[in-house]
Protein backbone atom coordinates (compact mmCIF):
# COMPACT_ATOMS: atom_id res chain seq x y z
CA UNK A 1 0.00 0.00 0.00
CA UNK A 2 1.45 3.38 -1.00
CA UNK A 3 0.96 6.80 0.61
CA UNK A 4 -1.87 7.69 -1.81
CA UNK A 5 -3.84 4.61 -0.76
CA UNK A 6 -3.09 5.24 2.92
CA UNK A 7 -4.19 8.88 2.74
CA UNK A 8 -7.31 7.97 0.73
CA UNK A 9 -8.16 5.43 3.42
CA UNK A 10 -7.65 8.03 6.15
CA UNK A 11 -9.85 10.63 4.45
CA UNK A 12 -12.58 8.05 3.79
CA UNK A 13 -12.82 7.46 7.56
CA UNK A 14 -14.05 11.04 8.01
CA UNK A 15 -17.83 11.51 8.26
CA UNK A 16 -19.54 12.19 4.94
CA UNK A 17 -16.51 11.29 2.81
CA UNK A 18 -16.61 8.07 0.82
CA UNK A 19 -13.79 6.40 -1.15
CA UNK A 20 -14.43 8.46 -4.31
CA UNK A 21 -14.48 11.79 -2.48
CA UNK A 22 -11.37 10.79 -0.53
CA UNK A 23 -9.58 9.94 -3.77
CA UNK A 24 -10.56 13.32 -5.26
CA UNK A 25 -9.24 15.13 -2.18
CA UNK A 26 -5.91 13.28 -2.30
CA UNK A 27 -5.51 14.00 -6.03
CA UNK A 28 -6.30 17.66 -5.40
CA UNK A 29 -3.72 17.81 -2.62
CA UNK A 30 -1.08 16.31 -4.93
CA UNK A 31 -1.51 19.34 -7.23
CA UNK A 32 -1.84 21.91 -4.42
CA UNK A 33 0.59 24.73 -3.72
CA UNK A 34 3.39 23.57 -1.34
CA UNK A 35 2.78 26.55 0.98
CA UNK A 36 -0.90 25.60 1.25
CA UNK A 37 0.13 22.02 2.07
CA UNK A 38 2.52 23.19 4.81
CA UNK A 39 -0.16 25.38 6.40
CA UNK A 40 -2.79 22.65 6.05
CA UNK A 41 -0.50 20.09 7.70
CA UNK A 42 0.35 22.49 10.54
CA UNK A 43 -3.32 23.27 11.15
CA UNK A 44 -4.21 19.58 11.42
CA UNK A 45 -1.33 18.96 13.84
CA UNK A 46 -2.25 21.98 15.98
CA UNK A 47 -5.99 21.24 16.02
CA UNK A 48 -5.95 18.92 19.03
CA UNK A 49 -3.06 20.79 20.66
CA UNK A 50 -4.84 24.16 20.72
CA UNK A 51 -8.55 23.39 20.78
CA UNK A 52 -9.98 22.09 24.06
CA UNK A 53 -13.42 21.95 25.68
CA UNK A 54 -14.35 25.07 27.64
CA UNK A 55 -14.14 24.20 31.37
CA UNK A 56 -17.51 25.88 31.95
CA UNK A 57 -19.77 24.95 29.02
CA UNK A 58 -17.85 22.25 27.12
CA UNK A 59 -17.78 24.03 23.73
CA UNK A 60 -14.60 23.92 21.64
CA UNK A 61 -12.27 26.84 22.38
CA UNK A 62 -8.68 28.05 22.29
CA UNK A 63 -9.16 30.21 25.39
CA UNK A 64 -10.40 29.32 28.86
CA UNK A 65 -13.17 30.15 29.42
CA UNK A 66 -14.56 30.40 25.89
CA UNK A 67 -15.59 33.69 24.28
CA UNK A 68 -19.27 32.96 24.95
CA UNK A 69 -18.93 32.14 28.66
CA UNK A 70 -16.66 35.14 29.24
CA UNK A 71 -18.88 37.59 27.35
CA UNK A 72 -20.61 39.91 29.88
CA UNK A 73 -23.24 40.91 27.29
CA UNK A 74 -24.63 37.36 27.06
CA UNK A 75 -27.63 36.43 29.22
CA UNK A 76 -26.00 34.42 32.03
CA UNK A 77 -29.40 33.40 33.42
CA UNK A 78 -30.30 31.43 30.27
CA UNK A 79 -28.60 28.12 29.36
CA UNK A 80 -29.13 26.11 26.18
CA UNK A 81 -28.26 22.42 26.62
CA UNK A 82 -26.87 20.69 23.51
CA UNK A 83 -25.53 17.22 22.76
CA UNK A 84 -22.14 17.98 21.17
CA UNK A 85 -19.68 20.91 21.01
CA UNK A 86 -20.37 21.44 17.29
CA UNK A 87 -24.05 22.11 18.16
CA UNK A 88 -22.96 25.35 19.85
CA UNK A 89 -21.49 26.62 16.59
CA UNK A 90 -24.61 25.58 14.67
CA UNK A 91 -26.85 27.65 16.96
CA UNK A 92 -24.40 30.56 16.99
CA UNK A 93 -24.30 30.58 13.17
CA UNK A 94 -28.11 30.73 13.08
CA UNK A 95 -28.04 33.82 15.31
CA UNK A 96 -30.69 35.02 17.71
CA UNK A 97 -29.69 33.14 20.87
CA UNK A 98 -27.98 35.38 23.44
CA UNK A 99 -27.64 33.05 26.44
CA UNK A 100 -24.97 30.54 27.44
CA UNK A 101 -24.52 26.87 26.51
CA UNK A 102 -23.95 23.55 28.20
CA UNK A 103 -22.60 20.57 26.24
CA UNK A 104 -23.68 17.14 27.49
CA UNK A 105 -21.17 15.18 25.41
CA UNK A 106 -23.84 12.85 24.00
CA UNK A 107 -27.25 11.47 24.91
CA UNK A 108 -28.55 8.68 27.09
CA UNK A 109 -28.33 5.55 24.91
CA UNK A 110 -28.64 2.34 26.98
CA UNK A 111 -28.10 0.08 23.95
CA UNK A 112 -24.70 1.71 23.47
CA UNK A 113 -23.91 1.58 27.19
CA UNK A 114 -24.27 5.34 27.69
CA UNK A 115 -26.09 6.30 30.85
CA UNK A 116 -26.53 9.62 32.65
CA UNK A 117 -23.24 9.12 34.52
CA UNK A 118 -21.27 9.25 31.25
CA UNK A 119 -22.74 12.66 30.36
CA UNK A 120 -21.90 16.14 31.62
CA UNK A 121 -25.07 16.40 33.73
CA UNK A 122 -23.76 16.98 37.26
CA UNK A 123 -22.00 20.19 36.20
CA UNK A 124 -25.26 21.41 34.61
CA UNK A 125 -27.09 20.97 37.91
CA UNK A 126 -24.26 22.80 39.70
CA UNK A 127 -24.33 25.67 37.21
CA UNK A 128 -28.10 26.06 37.48
CA UNK A 129 -27.97 26.18 41.28
CA UNK A 130 -24.80 28.27 41.66
CA UNK A 131 -25.60 30.87 38.99
CA UNK A 132 -29.34 31.20 39.79
CA UNK A 133 -30.29 30.37 36.20
CA UNK A 134 -33.86 31.37 35.22
CA UNK A 135 -34.35 29.07 32.21
CA UNK A 136 -32.78 25.97 30.71
CA UNK A 137 -33.56 25.29 27.06
CA UNK A 138 -33.04 21.65 26.13
CA UNK A 139 -31.88 21.47 22.51
CA UNK A 140 -31.14 17.76 22.13
CA UNK A 141 -31.92 16.25 18.74
CA UNK A 142 -35.51 15.05 18.18
CA UNK A 143 -34.57 11.36 18.29
CA UNK A 144 -35.63 8.69 20.77
CA UNK A 145 -32.35 9.11 22.64
CA UNK A 146 -32.53 12.91 22.48
CA UNK A 147 -36.12 12.89 23.76
CA UNK A 148 -35.25 10.45 26.56
CA UNK A 149 -32.32 12.64 27.58
CA UNK A 150 -34.52 15.75 27.52
CA UNK A 151 -37.15 14.07 29.72
CA UNK A 152 -34.47 12.86 32.14
CA UNK A 153 -32.99 16.37 32.39
CA UNK A 154 -36.41 17.96 32.88
CA UNK A 155 -37.20 15.64 35.81
CA UNK A 156 -33.73 16.02 37.34
CA UNK A 157 -33.80 19.81 37.12
CA UNK A 158 -37.28 19.87 38.70
CA UNK A 159 -35.91 17.87 41.66
CA UNK A 160 -32.91 20.17 42.22
CA UNK A 161 -34.19 23.65 41.37
CA UNK A 162 -37.18 25.77 40.44
CA UNK A 163 -35.69 26.71 37.05
CA UNK A 164 -38.00 26.96 34.04
CA UNK A 165 -37.21 24.09 31.62
CA UNK A 166 -38.19 24.39 27.96
CA UNK A 167 -37.57 22.33 24.82
CA UNK A 168 -36.88 23.57 21.30
CA UNK A 169 -39.95 23.40 19.08
CA UNK A 170 -39.96 20.70 16.42
CA UNK A 171 -42.16 20.14 13.43
CA UNK A 172 -42.45 20.92 9.74
CA UNK A 173 -39.61 23.14 8.49
CA UNK A 174 -40.19 26.35 6.57
CA UNK A 175 -40.66 25.40 2.92
CA UNK A 176 -41.54 21.83 3.90
CA UNK A 177 -44.38 19.96 2.28
CA UNK A 178 -47.04 18.11 4.33
CA UNK A 179 -46.99 15.33 1.75
CA UNK A 180 -43.43 14.39 2.72
CA UNK A 181 -43.70 14.80 6.50
CA UNK A 182 -43.53 11.62 8.55
CA UNK A 183 -46.06 10.77 11.27
CA UNK A 184 -43.79 11.79 14.16
CA UNK A 185 -43.01 15.18 12.60
CA UNK A 186 -46.71 15.84 11.97
CA UNK A 187 -47.63 14.82 15.52
CA UNK A 188 -44.96 17.15 16.94
CA UNK A 189 -46.16 19.94 14.68
CA UNK A 190 -49.70 19.66 16.04
CA UNK A 191 -48.50 19.51 19.66
CA UNK A 192 -46.19 22.50 19.17
CA UNK A 193 -48.66 24.66 17.26
CA UNK A 194 -48.85 28.37 18.11
CA UNK A 195 -51.25 31.22 17.48
CA UNK A 196 -50.64 33.94 14.90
Amino acid sequence: MNIIDELTGSFSRLPGIGKKSASRIVNHLLKADPLFMQNFSRQIIELQQKIKPCPICGAWTEREPCDICSNPVRDHKLICVVEQPQDVQTIENAGGFTGLYHVLGGVIAPLEGIGPDQLNIATLINRVQKDSVNEVIIATNPTFEGDATALYLQKLLAEHSSVKVTRLATGIPVGGDLEYADKLTLARSFRGRSTF
